[in-house]
């Protein structure tokens, strides 16, 4: 790959590229190559950041003065980085970034995407937010459901700003990480309308134990998960034999999906409790069996960065009653396929698991 690619498509990607495209968009490359369902889309590499950031502050001193914030005074830093976040999201973008960021938007187009184009997440893709010691990934921005050239480059350039984001300068501080060595590559995705949506771990989050995968699960869009609107589900995956050792089903009571037109995503009132996770004939059994890496999260509170699952088919009647905890061997629960008529998230057809 030459050094001066200014946008690049995710399925030419991968863990390699990470000094180019940032840990997003690295694992989603690495999902793509492995055979899994994932949105079209590209990436718009740091090579663009970079150039944006050249042409704003040629002399490097916006880099220079984040450098030099104490971390303790988080009101300097709240106020450094407000203004900084303000330059960069209102600067124009080079002619031939935009040129290519808008080329390689139109050609996501869809026969049903309209006049506006096709309806796109615009992701934040940083270098260092998956580091083999660090991680602040989830603590810059993305935005759901935008269409149109015009506000695809606006979002992109708000992607950039938001490395600058006061949570993420305030960790990057008390490690006292060169900021030089971090910038923001952005991922343009094409957007899936979910029944469900979650985020999965290849390792526990808590313990670190590499023997299980981790999925935490919401009715509708991933971001009332990872926004807290709602408890997700829990289940713990066991590498070795592909059943669920653990789970925790919680009561879901909102879900986010697209407004009227598919334009913004809304907050509604959940039409069902039962269990959010995909099955059907071990379709996760076999997702689990696909290595893309292990994906560790050091960040208090939980921070949720790991690739999202969303699914196709559309929301169905609520069930009747939750799924029975089907048992395995020493009485642990098993994966296993919906019974005919049962209308949660457990009744996904095999294959049917797209990955964001």
């Amino acid at each position: 790959m030459s050094g001066h690619e200014l946008v690049r498509d995710l399925g030419e990607v991968g863990l390699g590229d990470r000094a180019t495209v940032g840990g997003k968009a690295a694992s989603l490359g690495e999902l793509s190559r492995a055979g899994i369902r994932v949105p079209a889309g590209y990436v718009v590499t740091v090579e663009a950041f970079e150039r944006a950031l050249r042409a704003l502050d040629p002399g490097g001193a916006i880099r220079r003065e984040i450098e030099r914030l104490p971390a303790s005074d988080l009101a300097a830093v709240a106020e450094a980085t407000e203004r900084v976040r303000a330059r960069i999201a209102g600067a124009p973008l080079p002619q031939d970034v935009r040129e290519q960021i808008v080329a390689r938007y139109r050609g996501l187009g869809s026969p049903g995407a309209g006049e506006g184009g096709a309806a796109v997440a615009v992701r934040s893709s940083a270098t260092g937010e998956d580091g083999a010691e660090t991680s602040f990934a989830g603590l810059q921005d993305t935005y759901l459901w935008v269409r149109g050239a015009d506000a695809v480059t606006d979002q992109v350039r708000r992607c950039w700003a938001s490395l600058y984001n006061a949570e993420a300068v305030g960790y990057r501080r008390r490690l006292k990480l060169s900021e030089p060595d971090l910038a923001m590559a952005v991922v343009v995705q094409r957007m899936v309308e979910p029944r469900c949506a979650g985020v999965m771990f290849t390792c526990s989050p808590v313990t670190g134990d590499r023997s299980v995968i981790a999925v935490e699960a919401c009715w509708g869009l991933g971001s009332a998960l990872v926004s807290g609107d709602v408890t997700p589900d829990s289940f713990t995956v066991s590498k070795v034999t592909g059943e669920i050792v653990r789970r925790e089903v919680a009561v879901k009571l909102r879900l986010h999906r697209a407004a009227a037109g598919g334009r913004l995503p809304q907050r509604r009132r959940a039409r069902r409790a039962g269990p959010a996770r995909r099955t059907g004939g071990g379709s996760l059994r076999r997702a689990a069996g696909h290595r893309v890496g292990d994906h560790r999260r050091r960040l208090p509170g939980g921070e949720r960065g790991a690739a999202a699952e969303q699914a196709r088919d559309g929301l169905g009647p609520p069930p009747r009653r939750a799924p029975r905890r089907a048992q395995g061997p020493a009485g642990r629960p098993r994966l296993r396929a919906a019974r005919p008529g049962q209308r949660d998230c457990a009744a996904a057809q095999p294959g049917a698991l797209t990955w964001t």
